[in-house]
């Protein structure tokens, strides 16, 4: 596959695309006229470059000039920690950091090169002398993080190449562009020539989707906790998007419902996806989980089975290796990644079950968080639910709850609140083993996030 920056200017020769930051807007365009390394893009020729930019708007600008240039670009995410920088940059071999931030200390043996987010001065050549490899960070990574390997072809491979007919398409994310998820939109924008609209943690949802629908944005992506946040906030109606896609985490039944009522005229999709086995499926039924046909042979160059429970995709589009970690293996001998999810065939049809890494083991009976936390969000009274383990003497753990109601104020009172307790554990009594009702539901404001846009959940 050619470098991003060929791809680009070859399919879209007027590059109408452009990036919208809280702060800024560059178009494209202004790459041609220009250039954020200028002299110093030989400097980074085939070199090892740690992207460690503050703002999305300099790590968007920054991956065209640099695939194809640089042999290696490692996009870590703002979360991290000097610690961590300095690992990965061990790991990935750095060579330089590039950061648009002058108070950001360089990491030790790194020279720092600031970036701009606007191309200015003469531009350089572009000509295309490596297969950079892009080093992207596992998300909900706590501690060490997990580098994995990719190429444009394996990220890039399957998505269009061309604006699509009817109309300007704008792209938003709540992603952070810097993980896979939000790479994926990214490239999605990037490579049909439209616009995307770049999210920043400091704002809010409401001023996040005025942002966007001053932009125009027409596809917006996020995590079911994300879209969650934004149906508990009372924005949903400020955008009205032509499509609604969800990833990163289950999508279940309710939120499908909750996003259908909100936006009846919208195209709703959720998609599987992982940073190390790449995008498999999108879903557009309106139904959680997946036709269990997706697994008759291979579709879209993608191969999917299901092997002591968990999901295994084998695919182009799966990420090379483990960078840093050679002891561990990313696919099995049969070319499959395990992706850790646990399904469950139920009248044709898959079912997310949760992570294997995340069962609950009660008394030796498993119990899988994500389950239980789909029959309590079922309850029309709650928007979203995290289900735990709490130790116990006798059977090693317990099933607890922490629940965000959609109106807190039904819960007032000691009355109203333990009412409220009582029904929910009795519908989970109706759908669910003994095991798996929760023992002690405990209701909470909100629920905290990862940077990703997951749930935090306990060891993960």
């Amino acid at each position: 596959m050619k470098s991003l920056w060929e791809t680009i200017t070859e399919s879209n020769p007027a590059t109408p695309g452009a990036f919208h930051a809280r702060l800024a807007t560059v178009a494209v365009r202004e790459l041609a006229g220009g250039s954020l390394f200028g002299d110093a893009l030989e400097r980074l020729r085939g070199q090892c470059v740690m992207l460690a930019t503050r703002e999305q708007l300099g790590a968007a600008l920054a991956l065209i000039e640099l695939d194809g240039v640089a042999r290696r670009v490692v996009l870590c995410t703002p979360d991290l920690d000097a610690t961590q920088l300095r690992f990965v940059a061990e790991a990935a071999g750095a060579q330089w950091q590039v950061t648009d931030d002058p108070s950001t200390p360089p990491t030790p043996g790194l020279p720092n090169l600031l970036v701009p987010t606007r191309p200015g001065g003469e531009p350089p050549s572009r000509r295309a002398s490596e297969t950079t490899e892009w080093i992207l960070l596992t998300s909900g990574t706590t501690g060490t993080p997990k580098l994995v390997s990719h190429t444009l072809a394996s990220l890039a491979g399957a998505l269009p190449r061309a604006m699509p007919t009817g109309g300007e398409t704008v792209w938003s994310t709540f992603y952070d562009i810097r993980r896979y998820g939000g790479l994926q939109i990214y490239l999605r924008a990037v490579l049909s020539g439209s616009s995307l609209v770049l999210s920043c943690p400091e704002e809010s949802v409401q001023e996040f989707f005025l942002r966007g629908s001053a932009a125009g944005v027409t596809h917006i992506s996020g995590t079911p906790s994300h879209w969650r946040r934004v149906l508990m906030s009372g924005s949903a109606r400020t955008l009205r998007p032509d499509y609604v896609r969800l990833s990163g985490e289950v999508a279940d039944q309710t939120v499908l419902d909750h996003l259908r009522a909100s936006y009846p005229d919208s195209r709703i999709g959720h998609a599987f996806a992982s940073t190390e086995a790449g995008v498999a499926f999108d879903v557009n039924d309106g139904l959680a989980g997946f036709p269990a046909e997706y697994l008759d042979g291979a579709r879209n160059g993608i191969e999917m089975k299901v092997e002591e429970g968990t999901l295994r995709i084998r695919s182009e589009r799966n990420a090379r290796r483990y960078v840093g970690h050679s002891a561990n293996s990313l696919a099995g001998e049969d070319g499959y990644v395990d992706t850790g999810d646990l399904v469950e065939l139920v009248n044709g049809r898959y079912y997310f079950r949760g992570r294997k890494s995340g069962v609950i083991n009660v008394g030796g009976l498993k119990v899988h968080p994500e389950e239980v936390e789909s029959v309590l969000n079922t309850d029309p009274r709650v928007r979203m639910s995290l289900v735990r383990a709490r130790r116990n003497p006798i059977t090693g753990a317990v099933v607890v709850a922490d629940v965000v109601l959609q109106e807190p104020a039904q819960a007032d009172g000691e009355a109203a609140s333990a009412q409220i307790k009582r029904e929910l554990i009795e519908a989970c009594r109706a759908a669910l083993p003994a095991h798996k009702v929760p023992s002690a539901l405990r209701f909470v404001p909100a629920l905290e996030l990862t940077a990703a846009g997951k749930l935090v959940r306990p060891g993960a």
